[in-house]
């Protein structure tokens, strides 16, 4: 390797490496989150949330009694956020709160599961993919600055690692005569329709989706999903059923990051799985949290907890009703 070349390698490599040291906390240290909320009253909800809510010519009220009210009275889909939360080892509420939190905040629930199903057949023939200024997400992941990223044995650990890589090098910067937006890896190849754009019954973005493949796949049976054919990616997010297994995928690898990384079981508080659904990352957030832990340990102070936002707040708020609706 060239000294010029190193050069520019050089901090990428640190951060993927840092990223790679995160001391795995012993079953001994965890902390149990309680149940409920920490914050006495909600979170300020976003302006963004506020402008959609207002389009429809609804309410936050309404909009989460529909969907609260579409989990109550819909046995067939009670039965799938069982099934899916059996599968991945999580407690049903978790989906849940995710729901509402997706379907009161961010987009209005459809009246019947089976306009997903229309909806996800209809983008296998889009003919979309993802790109950022004519070059191709497979092109770009080949370059050199993400090599150190080829060896991870997970899919969530290879994107995480390349949305690292990203940040360090391509975030805000020219590089080789081609621009990159100052915005988050999933924004500027992933969003070929438009900005924040989730799909189907659970909301996913095909980033996520694509950082969970393997382990749907392997738990679920579902086809592997691959960057280079985003109609499939499309497809299964908006299909109800590999939807839900991607949520309770999502949910459960949030779980187990907050307990291996920051000795956090987080297992009985829906309300901050449902936050880290919202906010997503949740394992950089993890190890943002064990590093803040770490200097508070070192200062003599209380180790802080995860702490729920204006989604998971609702969710915690409702949790009795909730927990009605699913059973």
């Amino acid at each position: 390797m060239t000294r010029d070349r190193f050069s520019r390698l050089a901090p990428i490599l640190a951060c993927v490496l840092a990223w790679h040291l995160v001391p795995v906390q012993p079953a001994a240290a965890l902390s149990v989150v309680p149940p409920g909320n920490r914050h006495a009253e909600q979170p300020g909800v976003p302006a963004a949330s506020a402008r959609r809510t207002a389009a429809l010519k609804s309410t936050y009220q309404l909009k989460y009694e529909k969907i609260r009210d579409l989990i109550a009275g819909n046995a067939d889909l009670k039965e799938k956020i069982g099934k899916a939360a059996r599968a991945y080892g999580i407690d049903p509420i978790h989906i849940v709160a995710a729901l509402v939190g997706e379907h009161t905040y961010n987009v209005d629930a459809m009246d019947r599961l089976q306009t997903y199903y229309v909806k996800a057949l209809s983008y296998l023939s889009s003919g979309v993919d993802f790109a950022h200024d004519g070059e191709s997400i497979e092109d770009f992941v080949a370059r050199p600055e993400f090599s150190a990223c080829s060896g991870e044995s997970s899919d969530e650990a290879v994107w995480s690692c390349r949305e690292t890589v990203f940040d360090a090098s391509f975030r805000g910067r020219t590089v080789g005569g081609r621009s990159y937006p100052d915005d988050r890896f999933g924004a500027v190849f992933f969003q070929p329709f438009y900005a924040g754009q989730t799909f189907g019954l659970g909301q996913i973005n095909p980033l996520t989706a694509l950082s969970f493949s393997d382990v749907v796949h392997r738990v679920s049976g579902f086809p592997e999903l691959k960057a280079d054919k985003a109609p499939e990616v499309y497809q299964a997010i908006m299909d109800p059923d590999r939807s839900l297994a991607y949520m309770a995928a999502t949910i459960k690898g949030a779980i187990s990051a907050y307990r291996d990384i920051a000795g956090m079981d987080i297992s009985d508080n829906p309300g901050i799985t449902a936050t880290l659904y919202n906010v997503g990352n949740a394992r950089k957030r993890a190890i943002a949290l064990a590093a803040e832990n770490r200097r508070r340990a070192a200062a003599g102070e209380a180790p802080k907890l995860p702490e729920e936002n204006y989604y998971g707040w609702l969710a915690n708020d409702k949790l009795d009703e909730l927990q009605t609706a699913i059973r």
